[in-house]
Formats: structure tokens, sequence, C-alpha cells
């Protein structure tokens, strides 16, 4: 993105049933964006029947972090929200408001007679 390499690892993590999507740019190993999803009502992370890496919503479409384009997606909106981390350690956000206008219906335009 904009002539920056960026790396991803996508983790699920119990005891309370998380999936964890962590980006960093390659040269800054100590700067770290971690975007949470948590499981909850009307909120699906991994597991039957879904595959690792996939979330959802009740309401929305199943998004699959191991996909280098929906992940680009998700550094794209973190990037608009001013998320993205310009120093050491470690950011830790809540990733729903961003899967949330990712899979927020496109308006269509109106037909055209």
């Amino acid at each position: 993105m904009d002539g920056t390499v960026w790396l991803w690892l996508i983790r699920h993590v119990h005891p309370d049933c998380r999936t964890v999507l962590s980006l960093r740019r390659a040269e800054h190993r100590h700067a770290q964006l971690r975007l949470v999803f948590r499981d909850g009502p009307g909120r699906i992370v991994a597991g039957y029947p879904f595959g690792r890496g996939d979330v959802a919503s009740a309401e929305g479409d199943v998004l699959n972090l191991n996909e280098p384009g929906v992940v680009r997606r998700f550094l794209e909106e973190a990037a608009a929200r001013g998320l993205l981390p310009t120093a050491h350690g470690v950011r830790e956000e809540d990733a729903w408001p961003l899967y949330d206008a990712l899979a927020a219906p496109t308006p269509t335009a109106p037909a055209e007679d």
C-alpha cells in the first residue's frame, strides 16, 4: 500500500474466543496494529461451519482474512481512520466497526430509462 510492504498474521485465541488480525510494516517489526474480532451476539469468528480466518456478522458477508484483497481493505480502512501505528508498540482496536464499513452494502445508482 503506497509503496509500503505490509505483513499480516491471523490467530484464533481462547479462552474468550477471538480472531486477531495483526498488521505491521515489513521494515518496522515493533510497530503493530492488532484488529480484534471478539465472538458475541450476531458476530461470528472462526469455527464450524466457517473456516480459519473467516469473520462474519448475522447481517453481513463472510470476510476471509486469509485473502490478501480482504486484508488490504482492512488496512485501507484502518489507514482512513488513523489507526495505523507510527511508533514502536502494539495498538489494539476493535475490528467490528471496520468490518461493518467493509461489509455494508454499496449504494446502487438508480436505473436509467
